[in-house]
């Protein structure tokens, strides 16, 4: 499978400045998964410029 890296860029909502994933999804939820956390997109954007991407805050990103 070809790698789509232009046109996720497109949608990545990540925000940190240093990030080298960006754009390369299967690499970003890898080293998310491995960290216990979850990547930027799938917090909502206020929550997303914390950085915090653990579980915990994204149960409390999204807690109705």
């Amino acid at each position: 499978m070809e790698c789509k890296k232009n046109a996720n860029r497109d949608f990545c909502t990540c925000s940190y400045p240093g990030c080298g994933k960006k754009g390369l999804c299967c690499e970003c939820l890898q080293y998310h998964l491995a960290m216990r956390q979850l990547p930027g997109c799938c917090f909502p954007p206020e929550a997303e410029r914390q950085y915090d991407r653990s579980f915990e805050a994204f149960a409390k990103a999204w807690q109705l």
